[in-house]
């Protein structure tokens, strides 16, 4: 029988590489190089829990095209500082920089990642990465976590031009590593990002969030509750 997929996309952050504890590792990282238990709070809880509400936020007005990149970087980090009752613009843009700079360097990836990867590596799939995080980040995390060879195309929004959910970004991917929906499918962790724009592209999603209920109106193709169960699907 022949395989119903020939191409597997996936998002990286969240999806494969354990975004919340590498971010964690590394504001701890920065919070003690930057000595920021002597100038903002004695607290790292409550400075991380700080930081990823900002982030979050942050992130939500770039994906909406209201603040740019570099905006995004640095304001993420300024917003944080404001709530120690710190103005310091200076610190925070350091503060942005050291932690693009330790990010990447950082190896945590999810529970079954290596196995999933090689399984299919093993079945010949071409595998591809599409990602809303920045270009050189992106790769560095790949390479410094040793999953980056198992990707033929590694897709950004930085290098394409435009951002997940607009289904543009997954036709340019298809495009780019010749391939056709019908024949692709999206894995990733946002509903509203990562499935409903492959879906609006025609591809099929699934959805791997275990943290998070399904309860959204967004019907992806597969739900999973681990990476392991897509070997029952691919």
């Amino acid at each position: 029988m022949a395989k119903k997929y020939e191409h597997i996309f996936f998002d990286l952050d969240h999806t494969l590489w354990d975004f919340d504890t590498n971010s964690v590792a590394t504001l701890k990282d920065l919070f003690q190089e930057l000595r920021l238990q002597g100038i903002a709070t004695d607290d790292f809880e409550h400075f991380h829990t700080t930081y990823h509400h900002h982030n979050n936020t942050y992130w939500e007005r770039f994906r909406k095209g209201h603040i740019n990149r570099a905006e995004l970087r640095w304001r993420r980090m300024w917003r944080t500082l404001v709530d120690f009752k710190l103005t310091d613009e200076v610190l925070a843009k350091k503060m942005s920089e050291k932690y693009l700079e330790i990010l990447p360097t950082k190896t945590s990836l999810f529970e079954g990642c290596m196995e999933l990867l090689n399984y299919l590596a093993d079945k010949k799939y071409p595998m591809h990465i599409i990602t809303n995080g920045f270009e050189l980040t992106q790769h560095m995390k790949l390479k410094n976590s040793g999953i980056g060879h198992f990707f033929t195309e590694v897709v950004t929004s930085e290098q394409s031009g435009i951002m997940k959910p607009h289904a543009a970004i997954f036709e340019y991917a298809l495009t780019k590593t010749g391939t056709s929906a019908d024949k692709s499918i999206m894995v990733g962790d946002t509903l509203e990002v990562d499935i409903l724009g492959a879906l609006n592209a025609g591809m099929d999603a699934a959805y791997y969030n275990p943290t998070v209920p399904h309860t959204s109106k967004i019907k992806p193709t597969y739900v999973l509750a681990n990476l392991g169960e897509l070997m029952h699907i691919l």
